[in-house]
């Protein structure tokens, strides 16, 4: 396994991490221990979580991936681990989350208290905003809507509260997620500015149908040395090629109709068959290159895995021995120019 430093902090993260959405939900909780084991015995050392998996959100189930996380936790070596959490924003409802989360003081201090004893741990390595206080087109939106903004709590607030969770030793590092360029650059401004911790990362969806990252957040973070983690690098299943020829395999997609609304758009289907028969033409698993290719990006921190089996948790782990040859990413590129984007 390979590591990484993580933007500008002292974090070494393996270049593959542990996902956890599905714990709770699709995983029991000794589903939950088996596959932190085996990530671990394979080099993982990255464990990313949120204070509201698993997915798709229920009031019934909130929380509990964290809680499967903790009673593993307790039992291993803290301090060769990182462990990373987020706080829920304001955008997507959830009011069975301190009756509609935001990120303000009392939020921010609830819930880091909150993801902490479920976690049973004294401390988080890497602290995250799941997505913004403020308004902004996520989740398949692609267009800004000025007359959609929202009272929202100034980004300098958030980091001076941030700076107190770090102060308190609660905090190591701290990052974001769904960011826009924007955001990020906002954030690293104001730290500067106000000698505020600095965001030392940015946990955005990025895979062979979704590389809108490589545009303006990719050049933010590049300067501002803000690592990415990337998650759902196999788009939602679509690219392991379980749906080629049958729709209704099982997965996230069909187990949660109107939950993987981004990849319910006219091109994913063909975008995703023919990175399917470029893997396999160079003889590769479609989701071993796929994640071959996240994992190999020159901006990419770590890949962030998620499974709901044991065979499939090893097989995305074998792709950190996976290096594309020229004329495999020659070809992705190709299909790349004739469908780009299709699933942002």
């Amino acid at each position: 396994m390979e590591y990484r430093q993580l933007g500008s902090s002292d974090l070494k993260v393996s270049a593959l991490s542990l996902g956890t959405m599905t714990f709770g939900e699709q995983n029991t909780e000794a589903d939950a221990h088996a596959q932190l084991d085996l990530a671990i015995s394979c080099g993982v050392n990255f464990i990313d979580t949120a204070e509201m998996y698993p997915v798709p959100p229920r009031a019934e189930t909130a929380h509990r991936t964290e809680q499967y996380i903790g009673s593993w936790l307790r039992h291993q070596q803290r301090d060769r681990l990182i462990v990373a959490t987020k706080i829920a924003g304001p955008a997507r409802g959830f009011s069975w989350i301190r009756d509609t989360p935001r990120i303000n003081r009392a939020h921010l201090n609830a819930a880091i208290d909150a993801s902490l004893q479920r976690l049973q741990t004294d401390y988080v390595d890497l602290y995250q905003i799941h997505w913004p206080d403020r308004y902004v087109p996520m989740f398949g939106a692609t267009s800004y809507d000025a007359a959609q903004e929202r009272d929202s709590t100034p980004i300098a607030e958030q980091l001076a509260i941030l700076a107190e969770l770090v102060k308190a030793g609660k905090v190591r590092h701290i990052g974001l997620s769904n960011e826009t360029p924007w955001g990020v650059a906002e954030f690293v401004r104001c730290a500067e500015q106000l000698g505020l911790p600095k965001i030392v990362s940015v946990q955005n969806a990025y895979h062979l149908m979704n590389r809108t990252f490589e545009a303006g957040l990719a050049e933010i973070c590049h300067h501002a040395d803000v690592g990415l983690l990337a998650y759902s690098p196999l788009a939602f299943g679509w690219l392991t090629g379980k749906y080629q020829g049958n729709p209704q395999a099982r997965g996230r997609i069909t187990l949660f109709p109107g939950f993987g609304q981004r990849y319910d758009k006219p091109n994913v289907p063909t975008a995703a068959q023919e990175y399917a028969h470029i893997a396999r033409e160079a003889g590769l698993s479609p989701a071993s290159m796929a994640l071959a290719f996240a994992r190999t990006r020159w901006f990419t921190g770590s890949v962030i895995l998620g499974a709901t089996s044991l065979s499939q948790l090893q097989e995305n782990l074998d792709s950190a021995a996976v290096t594309l040859a020229p004329d495999v990413l020659e070809r992705i590129e190709a299909v790349h120019r004739r469908y780009p984007n299709p699933a942002p």
